[in-house]
This record gives C-alpha cells, structure tokens and sequence, in this order.
C-alpha cells in the first residue's frame, strides 16, 4: 500500500496539497494577503505540515534574508524589523541555524 504524500496548511485545515507546485503558490497567496502587496515583512508564520512516510520529524522555519537598505515601500528600519525576527527564533536553545546564501555573492561577516 502506497501512503499519500500532501502538504495542509494550519489556515486552510480541510484543503490537503498534493502537488508542492501548489503548496508554493499557496505560501506566495498567503504571503501576499498577509503584507498586502507591500515589501514589508511580517512576523506571522505560515504554518505547513508535510505528511510522507520519507520525511523526518522536524520543523523549519524560512525567515526573511538580512537587508540593509529598504525598498519599494518597506519601512525605513526594515533592517531592524528582520532582525528582531531572526533573534526571537535563534535564541532558543533548540535551534539549528541552517543560513542559505547565493553562490555568485560574497559573504560579509
């Protein structure tokens, strides 16, 4: 028997995703409605739980990349806003950080 691989978001609890193309676009819609077509960012989590008997039992939380300089029409202390947001989740104890940059950009430590 073959078990069923799908994705269900906490905002959407009777919808099950079985396509991940739609589980992206979903994140996308949701991120939209949540800044409103903004460049700013928000605090609220986006909650997906994937169900698949090849995954581990682990959470992951994607936040926002570091910024220095607003754009559009992002707040101008966005650089501080991303901030405050990445220290409240790696602060705690039980976290892995897992930082993910572009290959072709350089590092500033």
């Amino acid at each position: 028997m073959k078990l069923a691989v799908y994705g269900e978001f906490l905002h959407l609890p009777d919808r099950k995703f079985y396509k991940f193309d739609e589980i992206r676009k979903e994140i996308e819609n949701e991120t939209e409605r949540e800044v409103r077509g903004s460049k700013g960012i928000s605090s609220k989590p986006i909650n997906l739980k994937i169900y698949s008997p090849h995954v581990v039992d682990l959470t992951l939380i994607d936040l926002p990349g570091l910024t220095k300089v607003p754009v559009g029409d992002q707040p101008p202390d966005i650089e501080l806003q991303i901030k405050k947001m990445i220290l409240s989740y790696i602060r705690k104890d039980n976290c892995l950080i897992l930082a993910v940059t572009a290959a072709n950009q350089g590092l500033d430590l």
